[in-house]
């Protein structure tokens, strides 16, 4: 199983912004543990991040063709509270989309418990940190890590 990882805007500065809301961890740390998870149940993943929306679109837009991909995490992180632009990408994508935010968004800020991709994702988990895209794995692969 092949599963796509799509981070989006300031999680480049994981480990430097708010390390008590998002953790301790860097995106390279992050995305090192991702890579481990994956091998331990046996599928393949690609991590990404950017701070270009229209760049984290393109790579929306790449899923509806597949090209070898099963299923894929989402983290627009706070374009998931207004980026229609990317709600749209994502709504024709006909594989298994999980969301994940590393913080419990539902007990933030009021802006922040709004999500655009309501009804698009098969799945979604708040508030794990970095364990988070652990289940998200497991859940999309049916494995354990």
């Amino acid at each position: 199983m092949r599963i796509e990882v799509l981070n989006g805007v300031n999680l480049d500065v994981l480990g430097r912004r708010d390390p008590e809301q998002y953790g301790g961890l860097s995106i390279a740390e992050l995305e090192t543990r991702i890579y481990q998870w994956a091998l331990a149940i046996g599928c393949t993943v690609r991590c990404r991040q950017t701070n270009h929306e229209g760049e984290y679109v393109e790579w929306c837009h790449e899923l509806y063709d597949r090209g070898g991909v099963d299923a894929a995490i989402i983290n627009p992180a706070a374009w998931t509270h207004y980026s229609w632009a990317i709600r749209d990408a994502l709504e024709p994508v006909r594989i298994p989309l999980v969301e994940v935010h590393l913080s419990n968004v539902d007990e933030r800020e009021e802006w922040r418990r709004a999500s655009v991709l309501e009804g698009i994702c098969t799945h979604r988990i708040v508030g794990k940190g970095p364990d988070g895209y652990r289940e998200a794995l497991e859940y999309l692969s049916g494995g354990t890590a």
